[in-house]
């Protein structure tokens, strides 16, 4: 799914418009209606009460096309008109006019700035906000920033039309907006969705057609996608009846030290369950006991250190891919172990936890780091390698910035983990759960993705692949278990589970 920005989609609407040809009211027909099948889906319970509040825009006219497709659904809804402005859309004002034809009791009571008596909701009924929509150029102040603020306390359900209103689809948000339950985005998520700052006002959000034109869709470039299944399954490779473990490749982890083997035991089951033929661990000496008893499947070479790694002392040239960084602290030890790794490795790396925290204690590291190379960082550990950011619209700008100079793949772990890639790319992943914000979770990640590039994945489809199998099988965790009591381990034991969703056995 693309991502586009506000400008583009206008674009888009014009030329669904012109090519069709199709009328600027019919499309915004087609746009109510997509919203009142979902809607109906939604909340079946024709009793509940429903406040639709309409500016004097398009998205008030969405507003008021919907609210005469669910009287005529046999809905029991009310229709407030807010005049931001003198006048109403031509659109909005033709759907006033269809409105009272169809339901002239639809229409309730309008509001206009400077009216002290605000509408208070009962209990349980349902708000749909239609008020301002995706144009939004500046702030809500004044007036409307306080009657938003009131219908934000009122005791209702709210669902957003398109967007929720006062919020920017492409900047931050800097004044108030509807905090919406729901928001039904028309076509495409706006790019202001995917970011934690806007987690409260957007609540659990999806997207309807509305039937643009296709040739269009196709043909306008973005850098912004959203990971979806139907762009992860293509990606999985056919094993074949003579594969042997030699095809799907060696992995070594470099992973552990005192009192971290945990660290180093999920990454290596991880990367076992994602299909590496063989994976080796190299761990300082505490850690050979513990990783042979608990992953057995795996080899283990011994650091001379007892606590800490400091040097790998075989050839690297035999292994495929390199994870380096999960649990083996952050000592001058360990900086020089990271180091000898970097600098004699030909392959491209993964890059988490304590290796990223030395990349930020040591920052020439970042020009050993092979190209196409995989960083993992959550936000402080990405905070920490590169600085601190105003916004999330400002840390995602970073991110493509730094994945470009460095070329290197930038995984910001997060709610819709972004891979940044080093051509200016961006793909947000729309699964997984915060269940898996639990210690450990991003070791499996480790483990997976070093996994698929030991089997010859390229890195992109690595990190595609990995990071939504790593979201699937944490969702199919929590079917088990719940959030709450969720552990990175058993989002391990649904990678197999997760895989098969993705190519059923025939």
């Amino acid at each position: 799914m693309k991502v586009f920005h506000i400008e583009q989609i206008r674009r888009l609407d014009a030329l669904t418009i012109e090519r069709e040809p199709v009328s600027s009211i019919h499309l915004m027909e087609r746009a109510s209606r997509a919203f009142c099948q979902w809607f109906s889906r939604q909340f079946p319970n024709r009793n509940q009460k429903i406040f639709i509040f309409c500016g004097t825009g398009n998205n008030g006219g969405d507003g008021l096309a919907i609210a005469r497709l669910l009287c005529k659904d046999f809905y029991d809804v009310s229709a407030h008109v807010l005049y931001l402005t003198p006048e109403l859309s031509k659109d909005a004002a033709e759907n006033l006019r269809n409105l009272r034809r169809v339901g002239g009791s639809v229409v309730g009571t309008e509001f206009r700035e400077g009216e002290t008596k605000l509408p208070n909701l009962p209990a349980g009924s349902i708000l749909i906000d239609a008020i301002l929509g995706s144009g939004l150029n500046k702030p809500v102040l004044g007036y409307w920033a306080n009657f938003i603020e009131h219908l934000n306390a009122q005791p209702v359900t709210k669902v957003a039309v398109d967007i929720p209103s006062g919020m920017f689809a492409d900047k931050p948000t800097t004044g108030v907006s509807i905090l919406a339950d729901w928001t039904f985005s028309f076509e495409f998520a706006k790019l202001g969705f995917l970011f934690p700052e806007n987690q409260y006002r957007i609540g659990k959000w999806m997207c309807g057609s509305i039937g643009l034109n296709v040739q269009a869709v196709q043909g306008e470039p973005t850098a912004n996608y959203i990971l979806d299944e139907k762009m992860v399954k293509p990606l999985l490779r056919t094993r074949h009846r003579h594969d042997h473990k030699g095809t799907f490749g060696h992995a070594l982890l470099v992973a552990g030290s005192y009192g971290k083997m945990g660290a180093a035991i999920l990454a290596s089951r991880a990367c076992l369950r994602s299909g590496a033929g063989l994976v080796s661990i190299h761990s300082p000496k505490c850690g050979y006991e513990i990783l042979q008893i608990s992953v057995p499947e795996a080899m283990v070479s011994v650091d001379e250190h007892q606590y800490s790694v400091t040097h790998v002392h075989e050839d690297l040239v035999k292994y495929k891919a390199i994870g380096i960084g999960c649990g083996i602290g952050t000592n001058e030890l360990a900086a020089q172990g990271l180091a000898d790794v970097l600098q004699r490795t030909k392959c491209p790396v993964v890059l988490d936890a304590d290796a990223l925290n030395l990349l930020a204690d040591h920052p020439d590291f970042f020009k050993l780091v092979p190209k196409d190379s995989i960083l993992t960082p959550h936000v402080k550990e990405f905070e920490r390698m590169f600085g601190t950011t105003a916004n999330d619209f400002e840390r995602n700008a970073l991110q493509i910035k730094k994945a470009k100079e460095l070329g290197i793949y930038l995984i910001l772990k997060g709610a819709n983990t972004a891979i940044a890639c080093p051509d200016g790319h961006c793909f947000f992943n729309n699964n997984g759960n915060p269940g898996m914000a639990t210690g450990g979770s991003g070791d499996v990640l480790t483990g997976i993705l070093t996994g698929l590039l030991a089997q010859g994945y390229p890195p992109l489809e690595a990190c595609q692949l990995g990071v939504y199998l790593h979201g699937m099988a944490g969702d199919l965790a929590m079917l088990d278990q719940q959030q709450e009591a969720l552990l990175a381990s058993d989002i391990i034991a649904q990678i197999g589970r997760a895989f098969k969703h993705l190519r059923p056995i025939e």
